[in-house]
């Protein structure tokens, strides 16, 4: 099957910020529609926000399961984790050693979704 496009849609109550917290965090730019945005980067279509003002965070790592969560892999933790936090994202748990050859931290954006930094 051909797909014409893939896109991964968040849901917030919020849309504006979670949509600029995305755009940020991937240097992309924000079209904005009233119940929808889409984050575009490098000209591509990468991911979108929909509205939903009842939207409940999910309690992960440490409650239910968190349904999905993206992983982002980098080379700088830490300056992948300032602009995670400049952003509005917060940090909710840490592997033990930064240092560690391979390790992840696990964030949530502004509406709760999470998402890891991880390191080779």
């Amino acid at each position: 099957m051909d797909f014409r496009r893939r896109t991964i849609v968040f849901e917030a109550a919020d849309i504006e910020r979670e949509s600029a917290f995305w755009a940020g965090l991937l240097d992309g730019t924000v079209e904005a529609k009233d119940t929808w945005h889409n984050v575009w980067v490098e000209g591509d279509w990468h991911l979108a926000v929909q509205l939903a003002p009842d939207h409940v965070p999910p309690v992960w790592p440490d409650g239910a399961s968190q349904q999905v969560h993206l992983d982002f892999y980098v080379d700088d933790l830490e300056a992948a984790h300032d602009k995670v936090i400049k952003l509005g994202g917060q940090l909710v748990k840490s592997s033990d050693d930064p240092a560690a050859r391979t390790g992840f931290r696990v964030y949530t954006d502004p509406a709760g979704h999470p998402f890891c930094i991880a390191w080779p």
